[in-house]
């Protein structure tokens, strides 16, 4: 709907709009963690945490956030990357769940239209060995129509069914044999890592004191209360008072609350997803394309992204630990099986460019396959007053952290609204999507990571010309984007820049060690890191990605 023009600026919007680069200064961060008591204190820089800062202190709170390794580093830079509705929960018939996923889904598209883009999404119609056949394409279609009134149509575009000549449009390698057509509907993808750095940076722009690289040792408690928590970071421990705790902490979420409860009882039952990357020259699609796995009653997407392809399933059980996920060689097999029975591309791990593993905090018993799990969240306030917030997924995290604060302003006895609904993210405000596409080049790239605020990315190569050229040829990512990294969004390591700041590690795992030490020697001098500790942090990446690399590859590593 379109809105006539105001006389005034828009407040929401100025606000998100700052005249300078919103530093993010870690060593600043760590002195006011020990020398001011909180209203809140959020443990866990994920999605969710990050949106539970960002609404607290949006109403008016002090808050402070610790993230134990580096934001997003769990499950908020490993997932599918969708910010989606969840036609799978048609299926299972929580269609108020998809109903809210997808109003979700439109405001994150209005507040974070920089990071988060309309994505087509296409089912082909086969005879044989599809995800569905010819006889339940019209069933599949009474879903799509209900995804659609529930919300869908926000998105600007209705589902609609194909023919086989349309379905190969968009997916020109797809195997056409048993081919009788497809649907086409739309949903929304965002670089989960980025969007959640957004969020942290919002709310640190907002007065939030963030800071990753500080771990939780124990918790403060008064009179049987958590009043707080000691924090360890670089080498040195920290008391960061609070009146109110919030457990954010994912599939870690069970050790904190132990923490605070010798009687809690574990309640997170983590599912594993795992996605590989290919050239996208092996698929050359345009959209997401879903293909069965075969002999497995599940599907997997094929999303386009650049010039590589991500290749991904989701919801198998896991009891490994959570701090060392992997995509495994069977996994990775199995994915190449579906895409090489579904493309006629003939792709094999020699082609695999990256993968990763992630796991999904989903609430529930062990009985029963993870696929069948509610996505509901699950919020709880502890018998020592902390918070806990599990379940759920990226698409609602907005909306479980309104609702972790509307409990802890009950716990503190105020009255504050949720003002997140309509608070644009930093990049977000004034931010034109398709003009900034139209443009092309740099522009486009920096405009599709930082939005508005690319604009302070491309001062520094004013001031530096050197920090304009490409980290690495065939790809889009500048110097400039490490020295940003450092300065403004709190990146402490070479992991930190090539794993989550430009993904690098994910889209070109081999290259990404390449240029390692070039990310170091930025790094070193915006930091003003030893050239030690750079040789040890290439070095640990290094060994870090040939692990990963191994586990991939099995014997053949």
């Amino acid at each position: 709907m379109m809105k006539l023009p105001s006389r005034r600026p828009n407040s929401a919007a100025a606000k998100a709009t700052p005249g300078a680069p919103v530093t993010l200064d870690r060593r600043r961060a760590l002195r006011r963690l020990a020398d001011a008591e909180f209203d809140v204190l959020v443990i866990g820089g994920g999605v969710t945490g990050a949106y539970s800062a960002l609404d607290a202190v949006s109403r008016g709170f002090s808050v402070a956030l610790v993230e134990r390794d580096d934001f997003a580093s769990g499950t908020s830079s490993k997932s599918s990357k969708m910010v989606h509705g969840g036609l799978r929960y048609i299926e299972q018939g929580n269609v108020n769940l998809v109903r809210h996923s997808l109003l979700e889904r439109h405001r994150f598209r209005r507040n974070a239209p920089h990071l988060v883009q309309r994505l087509p999404f296409l089912f082909p119609i086969l005879e044989q060995e599809g995800v569905f056949d010819a006889r339940i394409a019209k069933a599949f279609e009474g879903l799509l129509w209900t995804y659609d009134l529930a919300g869908g149509w926000r998105i600007g575009r209705l589902h609609q069914r194909l023919t086989p000549t349309e379905v190969l449009s968009h997916a020109p390698t797809l195997r056409a044999d048993h081919l009788k057509g497809g649907f086409m509907y739309y949903d929304s993808r965002a670089d989960d890592a980025r969007l959640t750095l957004t969020i942290v940076r919002t709310a640190a722009h907002l007065g939030a004191v963030v800071a990753n690289g500080a771990k939780v040792e124990r918790l403060l408690k008064t009179g049987g209360r958590v009043r707080g928590a000691v924090v360890s970071a670089d080498g040195e421990e920290i008391d960061v008072r609070a009146r109110v705790v919030v457990n954010a902490t994912g599939v870690w979420t069970d050790g904190l609350d132990a923490m605070a409860d010798d009687a809690h009882r574990p309640q997170v039952r983590p599912a594993k997803g795992v996605h590989i990357v290919v050239p996208w020259s092996k698929i050359r699609n345009d959209c997401t394309v879903t293909v069965p796995i075969p002999g497995r009653a599940r599907r997997a997407t094929c999303t386009r992204w650049g010039d590589v392809v991500v290749l991904g399933t989701t919801d198998t059980d896991y009891d490994g630990s959570p701090d060392d996920v992997h995509c495994t060689r069977e996994e990775m097999e199995f994915l190449l099986d579906g895409a090489n029975v579904a493309f006629n591309g003939g792709i094999s791990a020699d082609d695999v460019l990256g993968s990763y593993g992630g796991l999904r905090p989903l609430v529930g018993g062990k009985q029963g396959a993870t696929l069948d799990l509610r996505r509901d969240h699950h919020i709880t306030v502890g018998r020592g007053g902390m918070i806990t917030v599990t379940g759920g997924k990226l698409t609602t995290s907005r909306h479980m952290g309104e609702l972790v604060v509307d409990k802890v302003a009950a716990l503190l006895d105020r009255k504050a609204r949720s003002r997140t609904a309509k608070l644009p993210l930093l990049g977000g405000a004034g931010y034109d999507a398709e003009a900034t596409a139209a443009s092309g080049g740099t522009a486009a790239h920096l405009g599709g990571r930082y939005g508005t605020e690319a604009r302070f990315v491309s001062a520094l190569i004013d001031e530096d010309p050197s920090l304009g050229e490409p980290l690495v040829a065939g790809q889009p990512h500048l110097k400039a984007e490490v020295v940003y990294a450092a300065r403004c969004e709190m990146a402490r390591s070479v992991d930190d820049v090539l794993s989550r700041r430009t993904r690098l590690r994910l889209f070109a795992r081999d290259v990404s060690t390449e240029i390692a030490p070039v990310v170091g020697a930025l790094l070193g001098a915006e930091l003003r890191l030893s050239a030690e500790t750079i040789a040890e942090q290439v070095s640990s990446y290094r060994a870090d990605v040939a692990r990963e690399k191994s586990i991939l590859l099995g014997d053949k590593a």
